[in-house]
């Protein structure tokens, strides 16, 4: 920011010129003008061909906003440059070997997660179907247990309901 003061009883318009001069010179982004009187066509402060123009009582509240206004700027004009830079390096890196290599060693470790998980599908199913197995074997005894039984000992055996043919229906 630049600065210029000016204790007149009239404004003059060449004040904006040679600020704006001043402003170039420096490289300044934003020019401000503190006078006892504003231009005519002003009742307060505000900007005039790209000068910003107030009172010295306006000063530091003008001061204070044109400084966050700045602070703002400059901090998205960085993150826009360095916006370029960034784009550069995650294009660099997507189109490198290492990021191929990445990409690759995700894949595999999916892939061998995959195919342990067939492995223990099929060991699963194979256990189940020796238990099924095993369990219909135990069922089929002892049905044949239960009737071999129920023929010697005929109704002096209790009537088991599972292994009963179930009742007929009556409509």
């Amino acid at each position: 920011m630049i600065y210029a003061s000016k204790r007149t009883k009239a404004f003059s318009e060449g004040w904006i010129d040679k600020l704006k001069e001043d402003q170039r010179g420096q490289q300044a982004d934003i020019a401000v003008l503190i006078t006892e009187v504003l231009p005519r066509d002003m009742d307060r402060f505000g900007k005039k061909n790209g000068v910003w123009i107030c009172t010295y009582q306006e000063a530091k509240s003008v001061t204070y906003v044109l400084r966050e206004m700045l602070l703002k700027t400059h901090s998205v004009r960085s993150a826009e440059e360095n916006k370029g830079d960034k784009m550069s390096l995650i294009y660099n890196y997507l189109t490198s070997v290492d990021f191929k290599q990445r990409v690759e060693a995700i894949v595999e470790g999916f892939s061998d997660l995959k195919i342990e998980l067939d492995k223990e599908k099929r060991a699963m199913q194979r256990i189940w179907k020796s238990r099924e197995k095993q369990i219909d074997k135990v069922i089929e005894n002892t049905v044949d247990m239960y009737g071999a039984i129920k023929g010697i000992a005929g109704n002096a055996i209790q009537t088991v309901q599972a292994l009963e043919l179930p009742e007929p229906d009556e409509e």
